[in-house]
């Protein structure tokens, strides 16, 4: 794999002070009354830890999204400067699920053809209920699923849901599932 692209010391400092400015800015004029409420102080340090708790689930979500796309965990700890034992360490999640009665794990899959899979599988009735990095948990069906995936931010729940699509666990960053059934019998598998 090649080289990470870095972020800029300017796209650094960009994103620096847009997390900054939504800290000050929510609740609304949090940053005017700090000169007058010390009750303000407090409230910017319950702002302070959501958008640190924020940052850390991106954090993690950003490398479950590029151990997918099938980078190691030296590429990620030189990213984070720190060594692969300490990444995995830090960030690695348990093994995969093991498959059990209509349920099974579709392993291992990266974000390069997780897709295809997903709509070979959908085509005999099962469909994704859960996934982590590198799998997919799958529950069997009597018809047809098919699956998306959708850059986090670029399409709304309400839009995506009035189609029928059914969001597979929360949303993730960099992206979140989505299955829907298409009304056809389930093929049989071979």
């Amino acid at each position: 794999m090649s080289a990470p692209e870095r972020v800029t010391e300017a796209e650094a400092e960009a994103i620096r002070d847009a997390v900054a400015g939504a800290v000050l800015s929510t609740p609304t004029r949090l940053s005017e009354r700090l000169d007058s409420d010390p009750v303000a102080a407090l409230t910017l340090v319950d702002s302070a830890r959501v958008a640190a708790e924020e940052a850390s689930r991106l954090l993690r979500e950003s490398i479950a999204g590029a151990r997918t796309a099938g980078h190691s965990w030296d590429s990620i700890g030189r990213v984070l400067g720190v060594s692969k034992q300490a990444a995995q360490q830090r960030f690695g999640s348990a093994a995969a699920p093991q498959s059990a009665g209509s349920r099974r794990v579709l392993s291992p899959v990266t974000a390069f053809d997780e897709m295809a899979e997903l709509a070979e599988a959908g085509r005999h009735g099962w469909h994704s209920v859960d996934y982590g990095t590198l799998h997919h948990v799958l529950e069997k069906s009597d018809e047809q699923w098919e699956h998306r995936r959708v850059v986090w931010g670029t399409a709304t729940r309400a839009a995506l849901e009035a189609e029928g699509w059914q969001l597979i666990r929360g949303n993730t960053f960099p992206w979140g599932y989505w299955a829907r059934p298409t009304g056809a019998p389930a093929e049989p598998e071979d």
